[in-house]
């Protein structure tokens, strides 16, 4: 019998037993929150918990309103990754996910309202945002928030909301199409680890496989502090000697490839990030060959970013190495002119070398950021 022909205690029971109230992992305790709508998919049941005597910025948060049911995994999943992106902004900044991947992100420059940073996010792959979560690092508006209830989003998270903002997203009978959006106040998102070292092992993050064996890793956290670590590529081979990048960014290209860095750290490898005046105009995810996850940030710039920038003297993070120089040939002649990526190749020198023939400022980031959630 399927799940939707019975209640979901009924369901639960039958199928794997109730969650208990508090689990040991690793040896600390977990209390259950509560049993979520359902986990990945509607047929997996699930629950969540947060460690005993502990505050958290997402275990912790509050539902100002809920939707038509509860959360589930995947909006959790989103809710976390989305504030892991904008946790690394002073200013503010907001993350579109969708399906456990940014569609779309952006922070302030200028004198940008909240409702122009959304926007921006937005615009990226507007048709991906469509029933999004959708995080902020400051208090939300009414402006933004009216923007938000325009089309259908799953959730919207933030440290606060302001009162106009409260009203825009309760008025189901203005925004018929996102009357069910869910509402959640988080806590401290400065709290959140974002540099190595800054984390504990409560952080660390439990993969299980198959057969019901566990991984256990340390978070993934960037060396990246501030612009001043940002250090020009530099490689030798027994051809070519040293080779180091000599092509000097343009002005705001160095804000622009680190808001790249801490964006392309919540995409799922392969994956690039264009970005330009603190925007991503495409992000390309889930390839499994580099040039590919270039070629398809491209395609999607192409085809989906309804933005008003140009592609032109943008800046491209990449979360692994470039094998060859091709990477950087199809970036180079799509209009990319800054890129950061990890050192590792055996051809590093090569891809210097044809990067700088290019015009392109290429830097090498103190480590590889892979993410394969």
């Amino acid at each position: 019998m399927a799940e939707t022909s019975m209640n979901r205690s009924t369901y639960l029971s039958k199928n794997v037993g109730s969650f208990e109230d508090v689990i040991e992992i690793r040896g600390r305790k977990y209390k259950k929150i509560e049993d979520l709508r359902y986990g990945t998919n509607p047929h997996q049941p699930a629950a969540y918990y947060k460690p005993e005597g502990q505050d958290c910025t997402i275990g912790d948060m509050q539902i100002l309103k809920t939707g038509k049911s509860g959360l589930s995994q995947t909006n959790l999943e989103d809710i976390s990754y989305a504030l892991n992106i904008v946790k690394f902004f002073d200013k503010p900044a907001c993350a579109v996910m969708k399906h456990v991947n940014p569609s779309g992100a952006a922070v302030q420059r200028g004198d940008e309202s909240l409702y122009d940073i959304y926007i921006k996010a937005r615009d990226c792959d507007a048709r991906a945002a469509f029933g999004s979560v959708i995080a902020f690092n400051v208090e939300v508006d009414g402006h933004a928030a009216r923007e938000i209830m325009g089309t259908f989003v799953e959730c919207v998270v933030a440290p606060s909301f302001d009162q106009y903002a409260l009203e825009a997203f309760s008025d189901g009978e203005k925004f018929k199409l996102n009357r069910h959006i869910r509402v959640v106040k988080c806590g401290k998102i400065s709290d959140i680890p974002r540099y190595v070292g800054e984390s504990s092992d409560m952080h660390n993050t439990l993969k299980v496989l198959a057969d019901g064996s566990v991984v256990i890793a340390a978070p993934l956290l960037t060396n990246l502090k501030s612009l001043d670590d940002l250090k020009p590529a530099s490689a030798e081979n027994k051809v070519l000697g040293t080779v180091v990048s000599t092509v000097k960014p343009l002005p705001g290209q160095l804000e622009d490839i680190l808001t790249a860095w801490y964006i392309n750290l919540s995409v799922r490898s392969n994956g690039v990030v264009i970005v330009k005046n603190g925007q991503t105009l495409s992000v390309g995810t889930g390839e499994q060959d580099r040039v590919g996850a270039v070629e398809q940030a491209i395609n999607k710039y192409n085809n989906k970013y309804q933005g008003n920038e140009n592609i032109k003297d943008s800046v491209m993070a990449s979360d692994g190495f470039f094998p060859f120089p091709d990477a950087v040939e199809v970036a180079a002649e799509a209009g990319v002119t800054a890129m950061i990526s990890p050192p590792g190749s055996i051809k590093d020198a090569d891809v210097i070398k044809r990067a700088n023939e290019l015009g392109v400022a290429l830097f090498h980031a103190p480590e590889r950021c892979f993410s394969h959630h």
